[in-house]
């Protein structure tokens, strides 16, 4: 068993939350294992359950007796809120409500409880919580990605076939987001070959033979089902005109890669550097969520073609390179956003095992040096 880092019960013992995350992240796996014991639990998954409580929400009542109530896949009946803020105000009860799409909640314009419940994110495994257990390789992450019964499973690549094709069944048809599954499925597969780039819905368009509108439709749907990630432009920049579309990322490595039919990654391909890339953005994303930490994430590019990778907050500046060996050459895009601000930290992080500081201010790091430091606070 891995621990993870989110502890439900500490989030808890504030307030009522919605714990969202992808299908298969492992909300259910920790539920089971950290509070269920202490809570009534509803599982909208169940057809039995669902039925009952579709046709008569306010059943709900007589199934909770236990101050903590947890309720399994909330975005199938959002009705439910209704009555969830009902026992709040009335029972001082506290609930825990899970879902990996908060598309139906926000469409329908339902009761999101005006701030009685906070929101917190369940991502894939990461490097920290699997380090902690000496069960972390690398080149199987960026293979396999970090969905808990793909990375520590033994038909990992497997799973992840299945997982695309029950996200398309069970996501995509279950809440009618979209009427027509094979161009659905063209979308996703061109989304994953532009996957780590600035947006581009004319080229995606034109790869899936669809509409540049519906693509743009396509990749809100990603995003509202938490299998997106969109890393918006830093805006910061003075003295030089700067890309202002977001890069796009699907959220899991190994989920890129059975979109894609990659059954390999080779050190120094193309692939494998985005790959690298994916893991690291996969891992600051987690570390600010579970850590609460209220700055955003973001890259920066020039017309000119300065680029440089992750940019958190204005604080920090991340150059991402899957090389086995950096130098000065890596720093141009490091050296053009210092002349737009000072910056706590300046980073090439790599697969290189040497670390080293300059004059400038930035610093080589390996990418396992890194990522102890940024888990360790290090850095923010």
């Amino acid at each position: 068993m891995i621990d993870r880092q989110l502890d439900l019960m500490e989030l808890l013992s504030r307030s009522s939350h919605f714990l969202l995350g992808p299908r298969g992240s492992g909300k259910s796996f920790l539920i089971r294992s950290s509070c269920l014991d202490a809570a009534d639990y509803i599982d909208l998954l169940d057809s039995r359950m669902y039925l009952r409580l579709k046709s008569d929400p306010a059943l709900l009542h007589s199934l909770i007796s236990r101050p903590l109530t947890v309720i399994d896949e909330i975005q199938r009946i959002p009705e439910l809120l209704n009555e969830v803020h009902r026992a709040i105000e009335t029972g001082d009860k506290r609930f825990l409500l899970t879902g990996s799409s908060a598309r139906s909640l926000r469409r329908r314009k339902v009761n999101l409880l005006a701030g009685r419940a906070f929101q917190a994110e369940m991502f894939p495994l990461t490097w920290f919580e699997l380090s902690r257990h000496n069960s972390f390789d690398l080149h199987r992450y960026l293979r396999l990605g970090g969905l808990p019964s793909a990375f520590l499973g033994e038909h990992g690549e497997d799973y992840l076939y299945a997982y695309v094709d029950t996200y398309l069944k069970e996501e995509i048809q279950f809440e009618g987001l979209t009427r027509n599954l094979p161009n659905y499925t063209r979308f996703l597969q061109s989304a994953a070959f532009n996957n780590s780039r600035v947006l581009n819905y004319a080229k995606v368009a034109n790869d899936a033979q669809l509409s540049p509108n519906t693509v743009r439709d396509y990749y809100q749907i990603l995003i509202d089902t938490l299998i997106g990630i969109q890393v918006p432009p830093w805006r910061g920049s003075q003295t030089r005109k700067f890309v202002q579309t977001s890069k796009f990322y699907l959220f899991d490595p190994g989920i890129v890669n059975a979109l894609r039919d990659t059954r390999s990654l080779d050190p120094g391909s193309n692939l494998f550097g985005m790959a690298f890339e994916h893991f690291i953005v996969c891992e600051l994303r987690a570390f600010l969520s579970y850590n609460r930490i209220r700055l955003p994430l973001q890259f920066w590019r020039t017309r000119t073609g300065y680029e440089v990778d992750f940019v958190i907050g204005n604080e920090i500046a991340i150059e991402v390179k899957s090389a086995k060996s950096v130098s000065k050459r890596d720093h141009k895009g490091l050296l053009a956003i210092s002349k737009e601000r000072k910056w706590k930290h300046l980073l090439v992080v790599s697969r290189d095992s040497t670390n080293a500081s300059f004059d400038s201010g930035i610093r080589h790091e390996h990418w396992e040096t890194f990522l102890h430091r940024l888990w360790s606070r290090k850095y923010v």
